[in-house]
């Protein structure tokens, strides 16, 4: 649960951020668009200036007039007399035979736009119609296109998020229920094939015994269950007594062909634990090595003592895991198999490193000859 709600806040806070891009975005852009608005107002002043001095003062040097005047190559302006009669203009295209038309509808568009400055001259004065350049315009909407185009992307990733999410909870309850049936899988199958020995005879004592083993695993495996998504408490257990355990329960309900190997080389045998998880993934860990040997092989537990800490390596002789997929197989989903459970490694992750403090990862592994899973407890 911890894991969507994460995955939740991760999608506030990528909106958050989305949101003071596109604010910083939109005041930067129009501190720049006011900033050259003004630059090309100043520009135009100065063409006003230069036709003012060339019409009040003709026989001036008139080069460094026209030089300013010919520097404007994007601000549309048109200059028309008192008459409204148009002088002069530049910046402002137009076909052939539409010169009249489309110089009279652009200065309609400036006049509404209040965009002039007041020429005096010798017999009266001119007036300088003028307009935002195209790149000023242009610069003008980027803010509001930038502001779609985030916003297209939030939406895409939105659905991509829930896509996923909603994929990765439809995996884990898949992989959730294959389990379920994968642990009730052993003691149910136990419990039949001594039923049908019972009817085939009266129970000896070994038998009812072997069958209280199995009634006791599956209130082991409810008890389990009800333990995700919960803190469980944790008790100073010895290690290698929950290992024989589980080894001995297993041993009896697998293959004969695979040979269980124990060694312990730890001398402090006290470690923080909950024994009904810890044993969970020592099963899981065991039947996933009995199902990459196919059912024969040799399966070998070394349990060994750190400084701070227990190292226990259950080592099989299986067909092996690619290096690319040390990671991988302890995603909720993944499995090799065909009829795979998709789980059990998640959740053996999940109960070492989140509820006991340890690490659980892959040591070793080659193709055809085996894998060793490494488990590290702290002794505190």
């Amino acid at each position: 649960m911890d894991f969507y709600i994460k995955n939740r806040n991760w999608k506030y806070y990528f909106l958050f951020i989305a949101l003071i891009i596109v604010v910083v975005s939109i005041l930067y852009t129009n501190n720049l668009v006011k900033k050259l608005a003004y630059e090309e107002a100043k520009k135009v002043e100065l063409w006003a200036i230069g036709i003012s001095e060339l019409d009040v003062n003709p026989n001036q040097d008139v080069e460094l007039i026209l030089k300013i005047m010919e520097q404007n190559e994007t601000i549309p302006v048109i200059l028309v007399d008192d008459n409204d009669s148009i002088v002069a203009h530049r910046n402002i295209n137009y076909s052939t035979g539409q010169e009249d038309k489309v110089l009279r509808k652009k200065l309609s568009e400036m006049k509404a736009g209040n965009h002039f400055i007041e020429i005096p001259i010798v017999n009266g004065k001119n007036y300088l119609y003028f307009d935002d350049s195209n790149l000023l315009k242009r610069l003008a909407w980027y803010p509001f296109i930038q502001l779609g185009a985030i916003i297209t992307f939030i939406i895409i990733a939105f659905l991509a998020f829930s896509y996923s999410k909603s994929a990765e909870q439809n995996r884990v309850w898949v992989g959730m229920s294959k389990e379920t049936a994968h642990q009730l899988g052993t003691p149910i199958s136990s419990l039949m094939a001594w039923m049908e020995l019972m009817k085939a005879g009266s129970p000896s004592q070994s038998m009812i015994d072997e069958m209280s083993k199995d009634v006791t695993r599956l209130e082991v495996i409810a008890e389990r269950f009800s333990k995700i998504g919960s803190k469980p408490i944790l008790k100073d257990q010895n290690v290698r007594e929950i290992l024989e355990s589980s080894i001995e329960y297993l041993k009896k309900r697998t293959s004969g062909k695979i040979d269980f190997v124990f060694r312990n080389e730890a001398k402090n045998e006290s470690v923080p634990l909950n024994k009904e998880l810890f044993s969970w993934v020592i099963e899981n860990l065991t039947k996933n090595a009995v199902d990459a040997m196919e059912g024969k092989g040799e399966l070998n537990f070394l349990l060994r003592q750190g400084k701070d800490k227990i190292v226990l390596d259950i080592k099989d002789t299986g067909k092996g895991i690619a290096k690319s997929q040390f990671s991988t197989v302890f995603k909720p989903g993944y499995t090799s198999k065909k009829r795979g459970w998709g789980l059990g490694l998640s959740l053996a992750k999940r109960i070492i490193e989140n509820y006991h403090s340890g690490k659980i990862f892959v040591a070793s592994s080659e193709l055809g000859k085996g894998t060793v899973f490494r488990i590290i407890l702290p002794l505190k």
